[in-house]
């Protein structure tokens, strides 16, 4: 493809096909990756970046969920809901207490066609609170 004809490509189709993370994804990798560098280098000069370090305190700070396994069995009950990438990144940040405020933050997770009705978001709200309570 060439680059006139890339540029025509519309940005919701790449959007459409990214895998989002949660913060509390986001916070697992830039942990291991913390771990692994401090690892690596023995010498203080050879220090982390303070934008990596910034990043690290954003994710840890606005994270959910701190354990590995609850962060990965939260995508999973997420995951079985069909949801979009970007819908399940939502929830899974903002962790709305009842269905009308999963709806009013993701609204579209009540549009005609799909099979979120109020019980089916009910019961994956009542999963993800299970997960956050036994962390």
């Amino acid at each position: 493809m060439s680059g006139e004809e890339e540029g025509k490509t519309p940005r919701s189709s790449k959007l459409g096909m990214a895998k989002c993370l949660m913060n509390c994804e986001v916070a697992v990798i830039l942990e291991h990756k913390y771990e692994q560098l401090q690892q690596m280098s023995d010498d203080p000069l050879n220090q982390v970046s303070q934008v990596f370090e910034k990043s690290l305190q954003y994710v840890k700070r606005f994270s959910r969920y701190k354990n590995p396994d609850a962060v990965r069995q939260v995508r999973e009950i997420l995951s079985r809901y069909q949801l979009a990438e970007f819908e399940l990144c939502v929830l899974g940040n903002l962790c709305p207490e009842t269905v009308e405020e999963a709806i009013a933050m993701v609204p579209s997770i009540k549009t005609k066609g799909r099979a979120h009705d109020d019980e089916a978001i009910e019961k994956m709200l009542n999963d993800l609170s299970l997960i956050k309570k036994f962390e």
